[in-house]
This record gives structure tokens, C-alpha cells and sequence, in this order.
């Protein structure tokens, strides 16, 4: 039985259909990889579930809470988490910090200048950061994190909330593909372990192919195909879409491997 489920939703720019119809569930403890070429309509679908967009019409529940019509902070307080293509952090803050600043919003507290976000649950915050590997730089300031290390906390930080669902948008986006591979890798292991359900959008083909569950497939604004990894792979209509005709996903990714 699927947690998330989105239903026929749609949006239409200027008489042009960006996503048009477009239904699919995710279930707790899997993740879900949606991706498709240029001007699919995958932002906009990922927008519109997480309230950063408001849909023309269609439905997105989650565990049975209409979702459409609601704010990003509600949907955030129902418990969905999100993080982003570039990682957002307070770079002058401490690592521990961030974190602290998440749970204060998941507690429906106000940070300011006179309440500093180290006083508030920190042992919370340190249980987080443990989680993704974080705990012994805690006390550092987030600008003098590597790249990959800041992409940890923001996980930590999305996950402040006790999420149900998490929407990851190109999580790998900027990564070594070390850093790709252990990012989700940690990302898999915090699913299990926690029951998540996981939504990611996501170009570098080698770790959808690695890590997720299922896979859907857009392609100008519909949803053209959705299967396991093995199925998608070897789908005719998604390697037109993507290629035309010709080339394999493994091709690709042994193209792209060696450039």
C-alpha cells in the first residue's frame, strides 16, 4: 500500500500541458526515482507535491492527508522532508547549528538573533548528525565543509521533522562519483531503517540504476513508463525518448564514464 499517492495531477503553462495526468504511488521504505529528459515536466511534478507549486488540478496524499492546497511549512509539519539540487545551509552557522535550526521550525519555534539555535535540543541534533556520519564535525562552521559532507547535514537536516517521505531533488548534482555512490548509499540504509518513503529526481543514470526501487518515466509532461531498474532499462519507448535509437542505458553511462 503506497504512502504517497498522486493522482492525475497537472499544470498547464501559457496553453502548454507540463505535466498532464499524472499518477503514481510511493510505498514506505522504497525509493522512487522519477526522472525523464529536458522539459519532462519532473521539476514541476516534484514542485507541485512538495507545495512549491500550485497544481491545476489532480490529487497528492500523503497517508491519506490531501496534500494539494496546502503550504510548503504545513506539508513539511505533516511530515514530508526535502532536500535540494544545490545544498541550502547557513554557511557562517556550525554544523550542529543547522540542524538545530530544523528542529526549531519542526517545533513551530522562532529563531532570532536573541535565542541562538545552540541552545535548543542539542542532543537531538548530534543524534541526527550521527546518522549521516556528521557527529565528529559537528562544531565546525558548514563553509568549511567538503561539498559532500555539506550534502550529509542537509540530509540531516530533512530529516528533522521525522519525515514519512522524503523528495530529494538531483541529490548527487555536483558530486564525485564516490561521493554520489556513498551519499546514496546512506540515503538506502536510512529507508530501511527508518520506514521512509523516498521520491528523487536524479540525471546521473548510473545511480538510478544502483539505488532505486522503481523507477517512472516522463516524457513531455506523461507518464510514459514505470517499472523496477531492469525493466526500465531495457524499455523500448524510454530509450527513444531519451536516445532515439541505438544506444542502451549502458552505452550511456560507459559514454559518459569515459568522457
Amino acid at each position: 500500500m503506497s504512502l504517497l499517492n498522486v493522482s492525475a495531477l497537472g499544470k498547464t503553462f501559457g496553453g502548454i500541458k507540463a505535466v498532464d495526468g499524472v499518477s503514481f504511488g510511493v510505498a514506505a521504505g522504497e525509493l522512487l526515482a522519477l526522472i525523464g529528459p529536458n522539459g519532462a515536466g519532473k521539476t514541476t511534478t516534484f514542485n507541485m507535491v512538495n507545495g512549491q507549486l500550485a497544481a491545476d488540478g489532480g490529487s497528492v496524499k500523503l497517508a491519506g492527508h490531501e496534500l494539494i492546497g496546502r503550504k510548503p511549512r504545513e506539508i513539511w509539519r505533516l511530515g514530508v522532508g526535502r532536500t535540494f539540487q544545490i545544498a541550502e545551509t547557513f554557511a557562517s552557522l556550525t554544523v550542529v547549528e543547522n540542524v538545530q535550526m530544523a528542529l526549531l521550525s519542526a517545533d513551530g519555534r522562532i529563531f532570532s538573533l536573541w535565542r541562538r539555535a545552540a541552545a535548543h535540543r542539542r542532543d537531538d541534533a548530534l543524534a541526527l548528525l550521527a546518522q549521516v556520519g556528521m557527529a565528529a564535525q559537528a562544531d565546525r562552521p558548514c563553509s568549511e565543509l567538503a561539498y559532500g559532507d555539506v550534502k550529509r547535514v542537509e540530509l540531516a537536516i530533512a530529516m528533522a521533522n521525522g519525515p514519512k517521505l522524503l523528495l530529494m531533488d538531483e541529490p548527487t548534482a555536483g558530486m564525485a562519483p564516490k561521493e554520489r555512490n556513498d551519499l546514496m548509499a546512506l540515503t538506502k540504509k536510512l529507508v530501511v531503517e527508518r520506514g521512509m518513503a523516498v521520491l528523487f529526481t536524479e540525471h546521473s543514470m548510473d545511480v538510478v540504476f544502483a539505488y532505486a526501487d522503481r523507477i517512472i518515466v516522463l516524457a513531455r509532461g506523461r507518464l510514459i513508463a514505470e517499472g523496477n531498474p531492469a525493466e526500465i532499462r531495457d524499455h523500448a519507448k524510454v530509450q527513444e525518448v531519451y536516445f532515439g535509437t541505438g544506444k542502451t542505458f549502458e552505452k550511456a553511462n560507459a559514454m559518459k564514464e569515459g568522457a
